[in-house]
């Protein structure tokens, strides 16, 4: 269910398919995300599961699935 909802948050974000976004798909290498993409995907992600990412950990962020382990650990 958080894979879901943050690739969905990261398909809108980045204007692709929803479906091309996995567990190891790396934001900067495969998703070509910039850090003003990642600020408004962290943003999202706030809104959308209520919860506050420390700005360390998401400059650690580096796949769909380090971020979706985060929100499931800070849920």
């Amino acid at each position: 269910m958080v894979l879901e909802k943050l690739s969905k948050i990261i398909a809108d974000q980045l204007g692709m398919e929803q479906s091309k976004i996995t567990q190891t798909t790396s934001l900067k290498e495969d998703l070509l995300a910039d850090s003003l993409d990642i600020v408004e995907i962290i943003m999202s992600i706030e809104e959308e599961f209520g919860i506050q990412v420390d700005d360390d950990a998401a400059l650690a962020f580096k796949t769909v699935g380090d971020v979706v382990e985060y929100i499931e650990k800070m849920m």
